[in-house]
């Protein structure tokens, strides 16, 4: 069994005009079956409104579902009384680093969580010190967060989760207030606990070159799952991703365009690397 498990979940929220009448019901997320392994990183695209972030909230038990099941170590969201420990499990890191950061020096932020659940102080100071050199922030854990760039402080979040010891953490579009380096620092820190610390990732996100080190990419619209496949089988099919108003990485979109052009190349060209080499053996023959 997966450490999350979502079976036939759908969820609808009340629209409401400005005084507070119900409108009309909107279906957010509709008969989405999932299943996470432990260790697994998973990305999951989608335009605006397609559902993604909706589905993220259900796995930290932030939403409960209208209709179907949510289990997370086993753990159904709906009962109450596991609320805190799927939250201690699953933990999350959304796209404003500023709403999660909430101490006046690193080290005490990324120490708050240990210290709510009860975590003795010497292995409190212990956690903090593997967690930020996880994300290799040790160096500044006597720093405000304030001096911080984005992706420095995005990062600071995470080791904060990470304090926590949970087996999964969600990341709401990380790293979509952050400039080009700063989204390589932060997706470079969650690659190394998923293949190091054996961490499970889902990361929300609808910049195309952070899936592309997935295991698996699902593709949400409307709601549902559209699409699923490892990146490459994903990102063979550049068609279909333009239909549901999504990009590619700009190499694939390259290749594409040049095997459309009579160009012998294989589908599902990720990197520039590979690109390359595939030029190149075309050169050879």
């Amino acid at each position: 069994m997966g450490i999350i498990q979502a079976s036939k979940l759908v969820f609808e929220y009340i629209r409401r005009d400005e005084e507070g009448n119900a409108e009309g019901v909107t279906r957010a997320v509709d008969h989405v079956d999932l299943d996470v392994r432990q260790g697994e990183f998973v990305a999951i695209l989608g335009h605006n409104g397609s559902g993604k972030s909706t589905l993220a909230k259900h796995i930290n038990a932030i939403l409960y579902p209208t209709e179907g099941t949510v289990l997370v170590d086993g753990k159904d969201t709906k009962d109450e009384a596991y609320v805190w420990e799927i939250r201690q499990k699953a933990g999350m890191v959304f796209q404003n680093p500023d709403n999660q950061i909430i101490g006046q020096v690193v080290e005490e932020d990324v120490g708050f969580g240990p210290e709510n659940m009860g975590v003795p102080t010497k292995e409190i100071w212990e956690r903090v010190e593997e967690s930020l050199r996880a994300v290799g922030m040790y160096e500044f854990r006597k720093h405000s967060p304030n001096k911080l760039s984005g992706g420095q402080k995005q990062r600071v979040s995470i080791a904060g989760v990470i304090a926590m010891h949970p087996k999964c953490i969600i990341l709401d579009e990380p790293t979509a207030m952050l400039d080009p380096n700063g989204r390589k620092e932060v997706i470079r820190a969650v690659r190394a606990l998923n293949q190091v610390e054996n961490v499970t990732i889902l990361l929300i996100t609808h910049y195309m070159e952070e899936v592309i080190y997935a295991d698996r990419v699902l593709v949400m619209d409307q709601g549902r799952v559209e699409m699923q496949g490892t990146p490459r089988e994903v990102f063979s099919r550049v068609e279909r991703l333009k239909q549901l108003r999504l990009d590619v990485p700009q190499v694939t979109m390259l290749a594409h365009e040049l095997k459309k052009k009579g160009v012998p190349l294989p589908d599902g060209i990720l990197t520039t690397q590979e690109l390359t080499e595939a030029i190149l053996r075309i050169s050879d023959i």
